[in-house]
């Protein structure tokens, strides 16, 4: 079981026991977080999407602690002038492992060939109204 779910902005593909970085969350290290904004669901091959989330779905998890990222060096230069400008960067992080994926009230995904027999179906009355309407305008 996988979820697809927004966590500070940014999407992550999650599953049971999996340690994730996201951006620095609020919460302080050892408390439990809910995220309720779950985009997709899958359960042993059954898919459910949102739109654009799935309304009862959550995961649970847990944060682990809060850190720092690897250093990012920016450097700018133009060739010729004397110009040149270094800068660093490092991104506030917390490091979370999801403890569960709980999905209640969620709307099945249609088959594909589900849908194509939707469509048939739908295209069939079409066809009598506009011979029922040519009989009428012959008469």
């Amino acid at each position: 079981m996988y979820a697809i779910v927004e966590i500070a902005g940014q999407q992550f593909k999650v599953s049971k026991d999996l340690k994730v970085y996201v951006n620095r969350l609020t919460n302080e290290e050892g408390s439990k977080v809910t995220f309720d904004k779950v985009l997709l669901l899958d359960d042993n091959g059954t898919i459910t999407l949102g739109a654009p989330a799935i309304e009862g779905a959550s995961v649970e998890a847990k944060v682990l602690q809060h850190l720092k990222g690897d250093k990012v060096i920016i450097f700018k230069k133009k060739r010729r002038k004397g110009y040149k400008k270094r800068n660093g960067h490092r991104q506030y992080l917390t490091q979370i492992v999801i403890e569960g994926i709980t999905g209640v009230g969620a709307k099945k995904a249609a088959p594909k060939k589900a849908a194509a027999e939707t469509t048939e179906e739908v295209e069939a009355p079409k066809k009598k109204v506009a011979k029922a309407k040519k009989e009428d305008t012959q008469e």
